[in-house]
């Protein structure tokens, strides 16, 4: 029954994966998915996407514990997460959107954005933490 508390500060981030699933599997009419504004878009998104997903993950995780501990191990959780979705939404797009191109660089994009969330959590866990020593 805890696991099922837990998904209850994590329902932003259940909410976003949502939306992301949603946005990254729609048909996108013309075919070219690539440069819907420009080109590169579709890789700006998946990072974006992936970026606010890791930092709501770790909003909701600081919510439960009703504190802002630095943990490796959620850290690990947290990217472990990113990439299963990740990977998901390419497999969708491979197997069941056959309209949407799965590509490596899609979830390299993935990564990325969540690796910068990792980086502003623990570059913000560093400051609030400096600022209570001093």
């Amino acid at each position: 029954m805890a696991k099922f508390k837990a998904l209850r500060y994590q329902r932003w981030a259940i909410l976003w994966t949502a939306i992301t699933l949603v946005l990254c599997n729609i048909n996108l009419s013309g075919g070219d998915s690539a440069g819907f504004f420009f080109t590169g878009f579709d890789k700006l998104a998946h990072l974006g996407f992936f970026y606010v997903l890791t930092i709501l993950l770790f909003y909701g995780k600081i919510k439960y514990q009703h504190n802002y501990s630095f943990r490796s191990l959620t850290i690990f959780k947290i990217i472990l997460i990113s990439a299963v979705i990740g990977g998901g939404i390419e497999l969708l797009q491979w197997k069941v959107f056959t309209y949407r191109s799965a590509e490596w660089w899609d979830f390299a994009c993935d990564m990325i954005g969540c690796l910068m969330g990792v980086f502003s959590y623990v570059l913000l866990h560093l400051s609030n933490y400096n600022e209570k020593k001093v």
